[in-house]
């Protein structure tokens, strides 16, 4: 039977030293761990990295990643839900639209854990 990982709301960026620092608490490990596994997958890497290069500041819509990966946009959907549940990037909705961007914020603390260099994005 697969180990089920609990329930952590991973919305907020990570608040906690780099991993370099000490060994990890059990509960830092998993709110670390659930954002990674989010991030760790060709597609949302992508779609983040498209994300990221977009300066308009207006985000970029749904249907414009689906194209840009060459998926559906109910994929590119699914994909950019699990960015968002780890607090990766931000949607926002504009008539039937949803336009995403990512969050600076969530990406240095992600850099900021793992290397502890606040400056590496």
């Amino acid at each position: 039977m697969p180990k089920t990982l609990p329930v952590v709301d991973v919305s907020e960026p990570i608040c906690c030293a780099p991993i370099s620092s000490a060994p990890l608490e059990r509960d830092a490990a998993v709110e670390i761990a659930l954002r990674l596994k989010a991030l760790a997958d060709p597609v949302r890497l992508t779609l983040l990295s498209i994300l990221i290069a977009d300066r308009s500041g207006e985000g970029v819509c749904t249907c414009d990643l689906a194209a840009a990966i060459d998926l559906t946009e109910a994929t590119t959907s699914h994909h950019l839900g699990r960015l968002r549940q780890a607090g990766m990037v931000e949607p926002e909705r504009r008539g039937m639209n949803v336009y995403y961007r990512p969050r600076p914020e969530s990406l240095r603390a992600v850099c900021s854990v793992l290397g502890g260099d606040a400056d590496c994005c």
